[in-house]
Formats: structure tokens, C-alpha cells, sequence
């Protein structure tokens, strides 16, 4: 590996592509901390990338646009800096001198088409066939997404490697006094809350979840709490303003928007209940990022949250309001309940550890270059 140059398209740092940039962040993070293993090369799309380009990574700048860059730019970078391959995520440059690795974290854009725009749906379903066709190899975040990769694009699991994600080190249990404190001040909100954290989307469910809040507190009025939806506010924004509007709860629902690095560990530390309905993950982040800091989860029962949860959080069907309901209703009358999820949130944490996603995905790398080597025609030695 030492001989190895590898280019990293890193566009999504500083995008607030939330996962996607969490995802290449943690890795370039991790890679510097393994030692010399590569020569490394960064493709960045604004300044924020300088500031998680690692020290001895060599930093290159690519458009924020995203035809220019997939278009022109990244392949005339990777001809100018000739790495022996390209790490990416979804979709590969038009034209690419290299051997290619690409990270597919899910393909809900084949299994749930009808929660994204038609144009965006039609766009990935045909850059990541075209992208899977040329790659050298594959990597996935779940066993779930594993499978699905797999069937959809007639492909040998085994051929697919799995590197599981993990929370970032900032995500840990803090002082929840203090948490609780910072958390009022900031989003000027007394009542305890339940929280949620995901892009406002379609397939993150928080139509859903909005109802049974409100369903919650029709059964239980008694309960003070608040919901928090910690995340951006993409085209599907205004249904989920709408959707609170019409539950009466505009004062109990705290919608904030994008929360920075530095906050949301706080919030997640402040909140009574972690809930994350969504329809469709390839592995849903937030929940072990709430579970690294110690606090219960209430989740879907769907796609890749078991396999991510382990057992260790409720879980509810993503499509009953009702099943949805009584998962946080219990949790929040049950303390003992509270109490154990806890415990066993801080165990499953344990087990996830970006250091460990960082070398699994080295090893792949070493594994593309030794296939390369070895389908390199070898010269002929010619005696005189």
C-alpha cells in the first residue's frame, strides 16, 4: 500500500450533504490515523474542504457543479495526477483514467422512486448503473444494502464489500443537565422533547411521526413534551409545515433546521427520546450517533435499522401511526424501560468504530490495486 495513490472525491464536504459528507469526512479523518499507508489526493468543492483535508493530503479544488465536475473537471484531474484509483460515492466522472471504488449507500432510488423528484430518481438510476458497470469494486455501509446492490444490478454478494458506519467521536454522553440548559437557551424551548434528525424527506417519515405525536398527546395529555425535527428543509419542507399546521401543535413541534457539528451532540444529549421512523435506510446514522451518546431509541422496523439497532432500541412498524405511537408512549412512561435502552445503546455504539470502517476500506483499495497488477500484461524478457 505504501506506493499507492489514491484520489478521494470529496465535493460533499462542506455541501450539507449530511451522510454523504459525514461518510468522507470520517474516512479522510481516519486514513491520516492509520499512518503512511497511501499517497492520498482530495478533490474538494468549496474552502471548508481544506479544513478536513488531512496534513500530508494533497488538496486539488473541483467545481460545485456537479456537470462540470462529473463532466470535465475530475477527469482531467485524474489525468493530470494519475492515481492508481478513484474512491467515490454514487456516481463516477464521465470520463476516468483510473480504476474506480464506489460507495452505494442504498438504492432507494430504485425501491422508492416515489419519495424523490422524477428527474433526481431517473438521474441516479441511470449514473449509478452506468457508475456499477465500470467500478472495480463496490462498497456498501449494511448487509441490507449489500442484498439489495446485489439484486438489483445482478452482482455476487460476495462481491460487494460491507463497511459499516459509525458516530464520530463527538457523540458521546455528556452532562445532560448542562445539555438540557444549552438546549433551551438555544432553541428557546423549556419542555423536555423527543427528537428527530434527518433531512425533511419523504421517505424519513416525519409526516408520520408529526401524527402520532399528535396522537400521542391526545392519549397522554398529561405528558409534557415537545418534538424537535433537527434537520434541513429540502423541496419537501413545505408538506411537513403543512402537515404541522394541521396538527394543532405548532407550539409543541420545534423545527430547526440544519444544527451544526458543534450543537448536535448537545441535542441529542438533551432529548428524552431519540425517534426515527423512516421508510427506507441503508443504515440511518442518527441512530447510533443517538445511541453513542446514550439515549433511548424508538425506530422503524424496516430496511437496515434492525441489523443497525441490534436490539437495542424499540422498534415499530414505519407505516401504523399507532404502532409508531405506543413505541414512544412507553418509553416515556416506562423509566425502567428508559433506563435499560440506555444501557444498551451505549453497548451497541461500542461496537461501531469508524477506525475500523477506514481500514476495511484500505483493504479494499489493496485489493483493487493487486487485481490491477495482476491483469497487467507482463513484459517478455528478450535475451540477446
Amino acid at each position: 500500500m505504501s506506493e499507492l495513490k489514491i484520489a478521494v472525491d470529496a465535493h460533499a464536504i462542506g455541501r450539507r450533504q449530511t451522510g454523504n459528507e459525514v461518510y468522507v469526512r470520517s474516512l479522510l479523518e481516519h486514513y491520516s490515523r492509520l499512518g503512511p499507508e497511501a499517497d492520498f489526493v482530495v478533490y474538494t468543492s468549496c474552502e471548508e474542504g481544506s479544513a478536513w483535508t488531512p496534513r500530508g493530503f494533497r488538496r486539488r479544488r473541483v467545481s460545485k457543479n456537479p456537470f462540470v465536475r462529473l463532466g470535465v473537471e475530475l477527469g482531467r484531474r485524474i489525468d493530470e495526477d494519475r492515481p492508481d484509483l478513484i474512491h467515490v460515492q454514487y456516481t463516477a466522472p464521465l470520463r476516468c483514467g483510473a480504476p474506480i471504488v464506489v460507495t452505494i449507500h442504498d438504492v432507494s432510488y430504485l425501491d422508492r422512486p416515489d419519495c424523490l423528484p422524477r428527474w433526481r430518481a431517473e438521474q441516479f438510476r441511470l449514473t449509478v448503473r452506468r457508475t456499477v458497470r465500470r467500478a472495480a469494486k463496490i462498497v456498501t455501509v449494511s448487509e441490507f444494502s449489500r442484498g439489495r446492490i446485489a439484486e438489483a444490478y445482478g452482482l455476487a454478494p460476495a462481491d460487494i464489500a460491507v463497511t459499516p458506519l459509525a458516530a464520530q467521536s463527538r457523540f458521546r454522553p455528556m452532562n445532560r443537565e448542562q445539555a438540557i440548559s444549552e438546549t433551551r437557551s438555544k432553541l428557546g424551548m423549556e419542555r423536555p422533547f423527543l427528537l428527530n434528525v434527518g433531512d425533511l424527506h419523504p421517505r424519513k417519515n416525519q409526516i408520520g411521526l408529526i401524527r402520532a405525536f399528535a396522537e400521542l398527546l391526545r392519549e397522554q395529555p398529561q405528558l409534557p413534551h415537545a418534538l424537535v425535527m433537527a434537520g434541513k428543509h429540502p423541496w419537501f419542507a413545505l408538506r411537513v409545515i403543512e402537515e404541522v399546521k394541521k396538527s394543532g401543535l405548532s407550539d409543541r413541534i420545534v423545527m430547526t433546521n440544519f444544527v451544526d457539528d458543534d450543537f448536535l451532540p448537545t441535542l441529542y444529549n438533551a432529548a428524552d427520546l431519540f425517534v426515527f421512523p423512516s421508510f427506507y435506510e441503508g443504515f440511518g446514522l442518527p441512530a447510533i450517533e443517538a445511541m453513542a451518546c446514550g439515549r433511548p431509541v424508538a425506530c422503524s422496523d424496516a430496511t437496515a435499522l434492525p441489523e443497525v439497532v441490534d436490539g437495542a432500541a424499540v422498534l415499530f412498524s414505519p407505516n401504523s401511526i399507532g404502532d409508531q405511537m405506543r413505541a414512544m408512549r412507553d418509553v416515556l412512561l416506562d423509566a425502567e424501560l428508559a433506563s435499560r435502552l440506555e444501557r444498551l445503546s451505549l453497548q451497541r455504539a461500542k461496537f461501531c468504530d469508524w477506525r475500523d470502517t477506514a481500514r476495511k476500506t484500505i483493504d479494499v483499495y489493496a485489493e483493487v490495486s493487486e487485481q490491477r497488477q495482476r491483469a497487467a500484461p507482463r513484459k517478455e524478457l528478450v535475451l540477446s
